[in-house]
């Protein structure tokens, strides 16, 4: 059995002991440390190594998200919020999941199963033949995830299921392995927030996955059984990017 030590940063007393609670019923999960803020938390970590943090994202001087930007590194980090429209902005610091306040035991696990199957896959990467120096970082990126809402729920989606995105309208549909979600988000938006190594822009209304190309036929991606256009304004983009 694989020990992950975590540390709970949040500062609303009930809240914080329903975590402990739950993380004390997981045998895998070793508590390092609770805090009550943001200062508190980053005070510890830069002096202990961990590999998880469950992080309240509204606290006051330091919010969760303000800790990540000024840590020069940090471990997974599962949020704990009552406001899911901060999901996509946590995205940026490889939020392996959100757990949105009140949220049961068996909401817990399911998080906790995300992490174990984080830390999987860096097992797997680290015996296979990914560089080890400043493109490891781009090729691990792929087992992030991006996380959005879409009607009134929070969907993260691992990066790997991801086939391809598609504009529509004010919204954009996310095509995975599994399904296809609608949220109200911009291109730009989504495009921004992918893994440029991984997923490029092919078109003003379509955003293609590297894996999910099986080749290309004049101005047409083919896909499975879906054609996506070029735009023209891209055609060289795309053809220099697939050789990278």
């Amino acid at each position: 059995m694989i020990e992950i030590k975590c540390i709970v940063v949040e500062d609303e007393p009930v809240a914080r002991e329903i975590l402990c609670d739950y993380i004390q019923e997981v045998p895998e999960l070793k508590i390092m440390g609770v805090f009550r803020s943001g200062i508190e938390a980053r005070e510890f970590l830069a002096h202990h190594e961990v590999d998880l943090v469950f992080l309240d994202i509204n606290m006051p001087k330091l919010t969760g998200i303000g800790l990540l930007e000024v840590l020069d590194t940090h471990p997974m980090v599962v949020m704990t919020t009552a406001y899911p429209e901060y999901a996509l902005q946590g995205y940026e610091y490889d939020v392996v999941d959100y757990l949105l306040k009140p949220f049961s035991f068996k909401r817990f696990l399911r998080s906790i199963g995300k992490i174990e199957n984080r830390l999987k896959n860096n097992a797997l990467l680290s015996k296979s033949d990914i560089p080890t120096g400043p493109e490891s970082k781009d090729a691990q990126s792929l087992y992030r995830q991006l996380v959005v809402k879409s009607d009134k729920k929070t969907w993260p989606i691992e990066l790997v299921t991801i086939l391809y995105i598609e504009a529509v309208g004010d919204y954009v549909n996310i095509h995975t392995r599994e399904r296809r979600i609608l949220v109200n988000e911009t291109m730009k938006n989504i495009e921004e927030a992918l893994p440029s190594r991984h997923f490029i822009r092919v078109h003003k209304s379509w955003i293609v996955s590297r894996s999910a190309i099986e080749y290309i036929e004049g101005n047409g991606i083919i896909c499975g059984k879906t054609t996506l256009p070029i735009g023209k304004t891209y055609k060289d983009k795309v053809l220099q990017w697939l050789q990278g």
